[in-house]
């Protein structure tokens, strides 16, 4: 089990997503991206984690529709 993010890390996640498809499934990678956007380190480390986890798991339903 993971832990349960607060609804401000899910919008602005989704929302990030929706404007830039720069995003990867690597997190490394999204916390760059939004490394000099936001002033936290902490925000930053969890909205980048969210947008790995969202990007792997859009990742596996493909793979799923793609195999039925």
């Amino acid at each position: 089990m993971g832990r349960i993010k607060n609804a401000l890390i899910k919008r602005t996640a989704k929302n990030l997503l929706k404007e830039e498809n720069k995003f990867t499934e690597e997190f490394n990678k999204n916390k760059r991206l939004l490394g000099k956007n936001l002033p936290s380190k902490s925000m930053r480390n969890k909205i980048a984690g969210y947008i790995t986890r969202l990007k792997t798991t859009e990742r596996k339903k493909q793979a799923v529709l793609e195999n039925k």
